[in-house]
Formats: structure tokens, sequence, C-alpha cells
């Protein structure tokens, strides 16, 4: 890994700093880039929420070889772990690589390593059409992400992403807020209740399931739940639309409660190690997305950077099951944390 990271390290140079604590304090208001807008708060809230949230140490046990593997959204994950929806390579990481060579290691790297890599969506349309070609080359196993797009866009995007062969697909509501897409006259907007009920009955007709990311209230999570939607992500957008929210991790637990066994809770914002997949897990997240991590990989390593990140963070979350306990990821819950 390091290795991967001193090459991402060098191609992303003025994007990125592939610092040793990824943190959002050095590129803080960087966005385009990689950190978050603003103050960089709702990045860096993200990261100590999780910093802040400590493990209890348990040894008098057996549960000496965990098991990590899972089912969520009808996938048979390796660990409960997939890659987020990040794109635009260009504006964001650089350019030391292409698109379409970014989103084939994502994709092809989640796959390899017994997890789902979800693609990003964006202008200009090669970021959507390169995750699409990623995932249509991995026989459907990956999760488009399409933008909350005004008018005809949604639909039509939501269509190519049908021949793909995925059964899932995602909707990250919270790049509502992203004013650059409006004044390039890509409207991007809210959703409100009966439209998202619409897209979901639509992708329900194909025998697809249904994603909403960017929840981070109760109620919002009983809203998506009471219009059908199979799966949430609590999430802030990494810190990149908003200043000032709270860390995913603050709001997880309460925003989790309401909806647990109704539709799946994912989760991203400051996941970097085995435990902090970990501790998500303990408070109540079916499956943990990571963003930024993973994208410094792609960059870094490809495919192959992609893997061993992946397999790196699977050492990290099985010794962090043996030292608390944890035989399985079901056994996984609040007892874990202290």
């Amino acid at each position: 890994m390091k290795e991967v990271n001193d090459k991402a390290r060098d191609l992303m140079k003025g994007f990125c700093r592939v610092c040793k604590v990824c943190d959002g304090r050095a590129c803080a208001g960087e966005v385009p880039g990689m950190g978050g807008v603003g103050t960089g708060s709702s990045f860096k809230s993200n990261v100590e929420a999780l910093e802040g949230i400590r493990v209890n140490m348990r040894l008098l046990h057996d549960a000496t070889q965990p098991d990590t593997s899972t089912e969520v959204l009808g996938y048979k994950l390796s660990m409960p772990v997939m890659a987020a929806p990040i794109g635009g390579v260009s504006f964001n990481m650089g350019g030391g690589v292409s698109e379409e060579d970014y989103a084939d290691a994502v994709v092809s790297g989640s796959r390899a390593a017994g997890v789902i890599g979800c693609t990003g969506d964006g202008v200009p349309p090669f970021i959507h059409e390169s995750g699409f070609a990623a995932i249509e080359k991995n026989n459907g196993h990956g999760i488009p992400f399409i933008k909350p797009w005004e008018g005809a866009e949604l639909d039509e995007k939501l269509e190519k992403a049908r021949k793909l062969g995925c059964t899932t697909f995602g909707m990250d509501v919270d790049a509502a807020g992203l004013v650059t897409l409006r004044q390039m006259g890509r409207p991007v907007s809210p959703k409100t209740p009966e439209e998202l009920a619409r897209i979901i009955e639509k992708v329900h007709s194909w025998d697809a399931r249904f994603i909403v990311k960017g929840i981070m209230t109760p109620d919002e999570a009983e809203l998506a739940a009471q219009v059908g939607a199979d799966g949430i992500v609590v999430s802030n957008h990494g810190g990149r639309v908003i200043d000032h929210t709270p860390g995913t991790a603050e709001v997880l637990h309460e925003v989790a409660e309401p909806v647990k066994g109704k539709l799946a809770v994912l989760v991203d914002g400051g996941v970097r190690t085995g435990v902090d997949v970990l501790k998500m897990l303990a408070l109540g997240a079916d499956c943990v997305m990571i963003g930024r991590p993973v994208s410094v990989a792609a960059v870094g390593g490809l495919q192959e950077g992609v893997e061993k990140y992946y397999e790196t963070l699977k050492g990290q979350l099985v010794g962090s099951m043996v030292l608390t306990g944890c035989r399985d990821i079901a056994a996984i819950d609040l007892n874990v944390l202290f």
C-alpha cells in the first residue's frame, strides 16, 4: 500500500496530498479536488465522529476465525463493504489516470475482492459512461448511482443503466445542492416523496432494487422506507455539499433505529480502517461504503491497488472482530462499543 499511496500522491499532486491520516484538514475548501466544502467542517466531522468512538476489547471467547461474509441487497459479500460512488478523475483527482481506467479499477477490483463497486455520475457525460462501461464489463456486478437530475435526464440515465445487467440502482440525493451543475445547464434538485415513489416503482417494475443516498435524519429514513426504497445510505456526501453537518457516525444509530429490518442501512463518511467498519456496523449499519481511500488506491495502483486496499481492510476487520469477541457480522452490535 505504501507504493500505491506514493504513486497516487505523485499523480494527484495539487488535488490530493494522500495524507497519512485522511481527515480533511489539509484539503479544506478544495472543491473541485478531494476536500470538503467551505471550512471542511463536514468532512472533518465524519472522521472525528468515528475517532471519538471507543471499542470494548474482549479476549475470553472462541471467536478465533471470524466470518466476515454477509448478504446485503441480495449481494453475497466477502465483507460488509462497498466502494462509494465517486467520479470526475480529471477535475477531482488530477487526471493521472483516465476516467475509464479508474472506473474499471474500482468496479473490477471490488468484484475480485468479493464486494461491490458503485459508480458516479456528473458532467461531462464520460463520468457516467465510464462507470456504466465498467459495470457492463463485469456482467452487471456494480451499482450505478445517478444524480437527482431535473427533467428527462434522470429517466434517460436510468434506462441506459437498465441495460447493464445490474440488479440495484442508486440516487445520491445529497448531490441536490451542487449549484455548479445548475450553472452548467444541468440542474439537480431535491425529490419529493411522491417523485421518489414514482422512480422506485419504475425500478421495481424491472425486478431491481433502489437505494437512496444522503439520508441524515430519522424522519427522512422513515420516508424512504414508506416510498419503497430497498436501502438508504447515511451520508453527507463526504462533506462536499454543505458545511457544518454532523459526522455520519454521530447520527447513524438514531437514523437506523426506526427502519431496521425494513430496508438495508448503509453508511459512508470517514471510514478508513477495519475498526472503522466495525464501529459503523455496531451503530446499526448493514454495510459500509468507502470513498476516498478506494479512489486513492485506484489512482495509485488501478485494479491491483484496489484489491490490495480491500485485502488490508479485511485483515484489519478480522483482527478487530477477534479483539472484540465477534465470531461473525451478526455478532457486531452496540455491546462492542465502550
